[in-house]
């Protein structure tokens, strides 16, 4: 599966365009991260607990549109974007989509 932020992919041609494909996660927050964050809050600083559950959210929102994709007949996404919204207090969702293709 080849997931491509433009339009095209260089050196391949779209012979079908399958539709939009979508797929998404959402997450929460525990208390265990929260205590650790607050206190990098206090002190400055990345807040590694945090980054580490949003790259987890967006590679599996990543894994589900790869089969929504597949079980849709495409071998390829375009136009693929990541999107974030709050949920409720303490959960967000990740969104990924794009437009389902067939290439060659």
């Amino acid at each position: 599966m080849i997931f491509s932020t433009t339009d095209t992919i260089e050196g391949r041609k779209i012979v079908e365009v399958v539709g939009v494909i979508s797929a998404s996660t959402v997450r929460a927050r525990n208390i265990g991260r929260d205590i650790t964050a607050g206190f990098r809050n206090i002190v400055g600083g990345e807040v590694s607990e945090y980054t580490s559950l949003m790259a987890q959210s967006r590679e599996e929102a990543l894994q589900r549109l790869q089969s929504v994709a597949e079980s849709r007949g495409a071998n390829a996404v375009v136009g693929m974007r990541f999107m974030t919204s709050m949920i409720a207090q303490g959960s967000a969702e990740i969104l990924a989509y794009g437009t389902g293709v067939v290439i060659e």
